[in-house]
C-alpha cells in the first residue's frame, strides 16, 4: 500500500472541500449529540443496553471515519506503479495515450481533470473524499458508504424517539416545519438548543439518503465487476464471488472489521484482459 502525499490529499475545488467540511463536521458532531443528549434520555446511564449502543457506536464511528481518511491517503493512480507497457502487441493494443499525463496508460485507467492524473480502475470522482475512487481504494469507498448508512439509520431511529416521542410537545409546532426544510436560514433567525437539534436530524436524515442511493447505484455496477464508466457491460465479470474478491482482497469475509486489515488484492491493477466470452474474436 503507497500513501499519497498531503499535497494530493487535500481538496482541490470548493465543492470538494464544502463536501469533505460537511461530512467531517457532521460526523463528530452527531456521535457526540447522541452520547451525550439523546442516549441518556433513551437507557440508563451504565446500563447494559446504553453501554451495547455505545461501543457498537464507536466501532461505526471508527470505520466511517478510517475508512473515509484510507479512501483519501491510498494512492491508486498510475504514479504509483512502474507502468512498463506490455510486449505483446494484443495487450499492448487495450493501452491508450493520455494528453494531459503524456505517457501510455494501461486499459481501465482515465484522466481525472480534478486529481490532475490518471487512476488505475478508475470508477469515479468522490466529492467526500476529495479524490478519485479507484482499483486500491475501492474497499474503502464501499465500507464507507455501508457505514454511513449503518449510522446514520440507527441515529435517524433515536433522533425520530428522542424528538417526537420523548419530546412532542417541545418539536409538534409550525417553526418546525420551516426549520426542517430551511434548517440554516431558521437557526440564524432564531438560534436555540431546539432548532440545532433539528439542524442535525435533518443531516442524519440527508446522510442516510445520500449514502444508500450511492450504494445502490455502485452496487449494480460493482457485482458485475465494471465500473462506472463500463456501466452496462460485463467484459470484467468473475461472477459475484471473483467480483467481490476483486474490489474487497482475498480476506473479504474479514474486512469489514477494519481498513487496517490486510487483504491483498487478487490483480495489480495495471494488465487488465477481457473476459474469453466477451473479449474480441481474432479474425
Amino acid at each position: 500500500m503507497i500513501l499519497r502525499s498531503w499535497d494530493r490529499v487535500k481538496p482541490r475545488s470548493i465543492s470538494d472541500l464544502a463536501c469533505f467540511l460537511l461530512v467531517a463536521v457532521f460526523v463528530p458532531v452527531t456521535y457526540i449529540f447522541h452520547v451525550t443528549i439523546v442516549m441518556p434520555e433513551l437507557f440508563a446511564i451504565g446500563g447494559i443496553w446504553y453501554t451495547l449502543l455505545w461501543l457498537a457506536s464507536l466501532f461505526v464511528i471508527f470505520n466511517i471515519t478510517s475508512n473515509m481518511l484510507a479512501c483519501m491517503l491510498v494512492d491508486t493512480s498510475i504514479r504509483k506503479e512502474l507502468l512498463k507497457p506490455p510486449l505483446d502487441a494484443a495487450q499492448l493494443a487495450r493501452w491508450h495515450s493520455c494528453q494531459d499525463c503524456q505517457t501510455l496508460v494501461p486499459p481501465r485507467s482515465w484522466h481525472c481533470e480534478v486529481c490532475n492524473v490518471c487512476v488505475l480502475k478508475r470508477d469515479h470522482h468522490c466529492r467526500f473524499t476529495c479524490c478519485c475512487i479507484g482499483h486500491h481504494n475501492y474497499r474503502y469507498f464501499f465500507y464507507y458508504l455501508v457505514y454511513m448508512i449503518i449510522g446514520s439509520l440507527a441515529a435517524a431511529i433515536m433522533e425520530s424517539i428522542y424528538l417526537w416521542h420523548l419530546h412532542l410537545d417541545i418539536y409538534w409546532r409550525w417553526s418546525t416545519l420551516f426549520t426542517m426544510f430551511a434548517p440554516v436560514v431558521s437557526l440564524m433567525l432564531s438560534p436555540s438548543w431546539e432548532s440545532f437539534y433539528l439542524v442535525i436530524y435533518d443531516l442524519t436524515l440527508l446522510g442516510f439518503a445520500i449514502s444508500s442511493l450511492l450504494l445502490v447505484f455502485h452496487w449494480s455496477i460493482f457485482k458485475s465487476g465494471s465500473v462506472t464508466r463500463e456501466r452496462g457491460t460485463r467484459k470484467y465479470d468473475r461472477g459475484l464471488r471473483g467480483n467481490l474478491e476483486m474490489v474487497l482482497g482475498k480476506r473479504m469475509h474479514l474486512t469489514w472489521l477494519s481498513p487496517f486489515l490486510r487483504s491483498d488484492l487478487p490483480h495489480d491493477g495495471v494488465n487488465w484482459e477481457p473476459i474469453a466470452a466477451f473479449a474480441p474474436k481474432e479474425e
